[in-house]
């Protein structure tokens, strides 16, 4: 069975070269030096580029080469991410520009006053979109794990301060689905990524570009559960300079059952993503076997 860590990569130094670069000079040459980094995961990383060629070459269907340009550009669109990612919470001058479709969508949730679920994946950059939701006029929870190695969380809270975003943790003792519920009590939004597991929590089956896979079956049983309107979430590079955000339009699953409703947020959430998929190949930054195995 596919199974993610639940960490990610990278070291405190590497981070810090970056930050100086961006403080400094700005992102172009922080975007020049990410080439050599990406160049260096392209040749020597076989653990995560195994999985990445399989997906572009048997599942997008490329030809052997341009599945290879893909892999480098993927690498390279994942460096881009972490870097305005740092850029956009820490305040730093840029002339990042942005697109959105489906903003009226959030609002409309929000007037709900019922609270309301945003699912999304590793797909492109959502959290670039972080300061745009200061118009909502509501908080957005985070749901996510504690992955990133301690001296990196430090280091990067250091640098972009206090977010304006809240931050849930998903804990063992699952604490987090009493916070996860006051949000919703407060009218809040919640948004989680709903593509990835930890081995060993409980998973659910859908097929997804043509092969069965597995997801996790928390954010879907999230909103059976409370019955709170939901909308599939996403934000794409699409130049140096340019985002492109989407949310879908609101769905409410509150006539359903509460295995029935676990099924449709899990479709409607497969279809989006494979939709989002297609049209952004580069942007899913997977990197390990996320297919089921037969």
């Amino acid at each position: 069975m596919p199974a993610w860590q639940g960490k990610s990569r990278g070291t405190t130094f590497g981070y810090r070269i970056f930050v100086s670069i961006l403080k400094n000079f700005g992102v172009v040459p922080a975007y020049w030096l990410l080439r050599f980094v990406a160049l260096y995961f392209w040749l020597f990383s076989y653990k995560s580029s195994r999985p990445l060629f399989h997906y572009f070459h048997d599942k997008m269907g490329y030809r052997k080469m341009k599945s290879l340009r893909m892999l480098y550009t993927n690498y390279y669109r994942f460096g881009q991410t972490l870097i305005d990612k740092v850029v956009v919470m820490a305040g730093i001058r840029n002339k990042f520009t942005y697109h959105f479709d489906g903003e009226e969508n959030l609002h409309k949730i929000v007037a709900l006053k019922k609270g309301g679920l945003l699912l999304s994946a590793h797909l492109g950059n959502w959290e670039i979109a972080g300061h745009l939701f200061d118009r909502l006029g509501t908080r957005i929870n985070i749901v996510m794990y504690d992955g990133e190695q301690r001296q990196i969380k430090n280091y990067l809270e250091q640098i972009t301060g206090k977010r304006k975003m809240k931050i849930i943790v998903i804990k063992d003792d699952i604490s987090h689905i009493y916070a996860i519920n006051d949000a919703f009590k407060n009218n809040e939004l919640v948004c989680m990524h709903a593509d990835r597991f930890v081995e060993g929590n409980k998973s659910i089956a859908a097929n997804f570009l043509g092969e069965p896979a597995r997801f996790p079956m928390g954010p879907f049983v999230l909103g059976a559960t409370f019955k709170v309107p939901v909308s599939y979430v996403f934000a794409f590079k699409e130049t140096n300079r340019h985002y492109h955000l989407y949310a879908s339009e609101i769905k409410e699953y509150q006539a359903e059952s509460k295995d029935k409703a676990t099924q449709k947020i899990l479709n409607d959430f497969v279809w989006q993503m494979e939709q989002k998929v297609k049209q952004y190949p580069e942007q899913w930054f997977n990197y390990y076997n996320f297919w089921q195995q037969s």
